[in-house]
């Protein structure tokens, strides 16, 4: 087992999920996986299932009965960590909206350092986002700029979803009463 879990929530994401697993599989450091598959019609839970053989003790599923949120789907992950006692744990989409490669300098971000968040951040350097349509990124761009105004967080991409988080953190937030269950998770659990 390793000492860090990536969740990857699903819902529909069969053009997506082998490559995403795979690239993360075979990065230099070694990453469980969890994939929180909501009841996707499209068979994304088959193909995941298919990989588990191969990927034995390092990529689990957790099938849920319905398209339940981002925000939930996380929770349930984290709380799946830390029960397994994970030390880190990072929020990764499917979508490779997220440079898999970059894991690793998420990882080491906190494991080499006092940090207990390390936030993957589109917005450090102008705006990098892939596979996006330019009308989701200005929104999302300005909606980050507009959280970090109104609530005064000194975090450039408030809405991020490829955040690593720390056990020690984890364990000091009641999962049980994040009130947000869509994209608003994001700049909660930030706050």
């Amino acid at each position: 087992m390793s000492d860090s879990l990536v969740i990857i929530p699903t819902y529909n994401e069969k053009e997506n999920i082998e490559k995403i697993l795979r690239t993360v599989f075979n990065l230099d450091k070694a990453f469980d996986i969890l994939v929180v598959e909501d009841n996707s019609p499209d068979g994304t839970a088959d193909i995941v299932k298919s990989l588990m053989e191969e990927f034995k003790d390092r990529l689990f599923i957790m099938e849920r009965k319905g398209k339940l949120g981002l925000g939930t789907a996380y929770i349930d992950g984290f709380k799946w960590a830390l029960e397994r006692n994970y030390e880190y744990v990072t929020e990764m989409d499917a979508d490779f909206s997220h440079n898999p490669k970059d894991l690793v300098r998420l990882y080491d971000a906190l494991k080499d350092t006092d940090a207990d968040v390390a936030v993957g951040s589109r917005y450090i350097k102008g705006v990098n986002v892939v596979n996006w349509p330019m009308g989701r990124v200005l929104m999302s761009y300005y909606a980050s700029k507009y959280v970090r105004i109104v609530t005064g967080m000194n975090i450039m991409d408030t809405t991020a979803g490829f955040v690593c988080w720390s056990r020690k953190v984890l364990e000091t937030i009641n999962l049980d009463k994040v009130k947000f269950v869509g994209y608003a998770f994001q700049i909660e659990m930030k706050y």
